[in-house]
Order: C-alpha cells, then structure tokens, then sequence
C-alpha cells in the first residue's frame, strides 16, 4: 500500500498566506523524511470563504522538497481548462518529477466557477471526455488534429512529449454514479472522494468494476482513495483537536452544495459526530491502523491520499500527525 499527502492549500484569509505556504513547504518536507510515496493539490477557484493555492504553481515548487515522492493533481478542475494549455502545463510537470506525476482530474460541481469561467455547466461532461482525448493525443509528441464540439486542433504539436511513456497516469474523481461509470470508461482508476461513507464506496467500486469489464478494459491495478485524516496520541485529542478545523470545511462544502453531488442517501450532517462516523480517519495511530487496514481488505485500496489540515489548524499538530503516520501507522500497513 502507498501513502499520499493532500495539502490542505485553502486558507483563512486572516493568516499570512506567505507563512502558509512556507508551512506547505516544510510538510512536505518531513513527508518525504517520515516515508511517505505521493504528494498532492488540489483545485477550486472563488473559494471564499478561504483561500486557494493553484496546484500547478503549488506542484511546481513543491517538487523541490519532494525527494523521490510523485506529485499530482487531486484533483484538476479539467472542464474549465483548454486541454493544449494542460498538455503543456502536465509535461513539464513530469519532466520537474522524473516522470513521477500522476494527472488526477475531476468533472466539478459548483455553478459559480463554471460561471465566472464562461463554461456552462451542460457542456462540462462534453469538455472532459473531449479534452482527454485531445490530452492523450498530444502527450505523444506527434501533430495532433481534432475537431469535437468544444475543442478543434489543426496540425498542433505540444513543446515536448512527457517523460512517462506512452502518458501519466490518469485518475478520475466523481461522486456521482454516472461519474463512477465514466471513470471505469475514460480513467486507469477512479480517485474516491473523502466524502462517501464506506457503505457507498463499497457499492460505488462494485459499479466501477462492472462498468469497466462492460468497457472492455482491464480490471484497474490502483484503487485510490482520499480520507480527510488526523492523528494525535489518543482518540479524545484527536477528534477535539480536528472539530473545530474538519467541521468548518465541511460547513464550507455545504454552503457550496458540494453535498448534493453525492448519491442519494449521502449527506453532510452539521452534527459532527454524525458526518465523522465511518467517513473520517480520527484517532490514536492503533485506531487510524485498523480504520485503513478495513479500506485496504475491504475495498482493495492502492493509494491511500491523506489531507491532515484544514483552515485555520496550527503547523505544530499537522507535522505531529504527519510524523505519527509515517512512523507509528505506515510501516504496518506496506
């Protein structure tokens, strides 16, 4: 099993943002130090009431700290973007790695940023399966010409091909079951969301599966999963010392109806108890050991993408709990 870690890149807009970023900087430092394998941004634009470090500019500087660790994207709002731009943008990423970047990318589900962008929200499915496909094509390094709905190329080569050959991985998100299936079609994996309760990842992995032996493709050989994350040396100060932080992001989420792009029967309860249970990785590095053993028995999981931070939360207990995971939770888990 391989262990990510997702930064926590949205802020209070109170803090220093430089101070913040520098933060950043020394997590991934001591990540590296403490074992883990991946190292992850993720996106979102008109983020209030946080801020939001972009992750190609994050991943790019990041990428000095990082040692051997991957980098990727957790995940790439593609619809909103013109796919010759991320060509680019992604190639030069997988040079920086050492070929070591993996493209994690996500349909959206906020009405606002398709706003402020000028993608209407019917067109972004017809955007992301368009710009995948145009994405593959000038990862090779040959001319590319293409004429879908949303995008045309004529005779269009990128600056350079990337370094992994024939491309980076690719890892869909979707909440939706529509978006599962699109995955298991379009992805070599789907990136599950933190925010599905165990019961709805088992059922949705099922429907990921079946839609891709329906596809014709082969059964995925990762199966990676993001979990909001927090380890402290005993249960008690672990949920009392994320509540406060892990809560307001996901009163964020509801005020963004992030919710609503879940499956029926999923909610984002106000009451905390109710959304950390069977959803959260909160405790002592015993309990976080066996939560994660069950997603790995259970589910198959590959690639376990921890976010430890959330607005607002002091530097001194993220490193404490990125140090207990790389040395009290990881190494029984490999």
């Amino acid at each position: 099993m391989k262990f990510g870690l997702g930064l926590s890149v949205q802020h209070a807009p109170d803090d220093s943002q430089p101070r913040r970023f520098q933060e950043h900087l020394e997590q991934v430092r001591l990540a590296s130090a403490v074992g883990f394998d991946s190292v992850w941004a993720s996106q979102h634009y008109l983020s209030a009431p946080f801020t939001y470090f972009q992750p190609f500019p994050v991943l790019s500087r990041v990428a000095a700290e990082a040692g051997n660790m991957s980098l990727g994207t957790g995940v790439l709002l593609l619809p909103l973007h013109h796919p010759v731009d991320v060509a680019e943008q992604v190639a030069t990423l997988d040079m920086i790695s050492g070929g070591r970047f993996i493209f994690g990318v996500g349909l959206g589900y906020r009405d606002a940023e398709n706003r402020a962008l000028g993608v209407p929200s019917r067109d972004r499915v017809g955007r992301l399966t368009e710009a995948l496909e145009v994405i593959e094509l000038l990862w090779t390094g040959e001319p590319v010409s293409y004429a879908g709905r949303h995008f045309a190329l004529d005779n269009v080569r990128i600056s350079m091909p990337t370094l992994q050959r024939p491309r980076p991985p690719i890892w869909l998100a979707a909440n939706a079951d529509v978006g599962v299936e699109r995955a298991a079609r379009t992805g070599d994996a789907w990136l599950m969301n933190p925010h599905a309760t165990f019961e709805t990842l088992t059922r949705q992995l099922g429907l990921f599966r079946r839609a891709r032996t329906a596809a014709g493709k082969p059964p995925a050989t990762e199966i990676p999963l993001i979990k909001e994350c927090y380890v402290a040396p005993d249960r008690a100060a672990a949920v009392s010392e994320a509540r406060p932080f892990l809560g307001s992001k996901y009163e964020a989420y509801r005020q963004w109806e992030q919710d609503k792009a879940l499956p029926p029967g999923e909610s984002f309860s106000s009451d905390f108890e109710a959304l950390a249970r069977d959803r959260f990785l909160l405790g002592d590095p015993a309990r976080v050991r066996e939560e994660i053993a069950r997603y790995r028995e259970r589910l198959g999981v590959t690639t376990l993408i921890v976010r430890v931070q959330w607005p607002g939360m002091e530097q001194a207990k993220v490193l404490r709990s990125i140090r207990l995971l790389g040395e009290e939770v990881f190494p029984h888990l490999r």
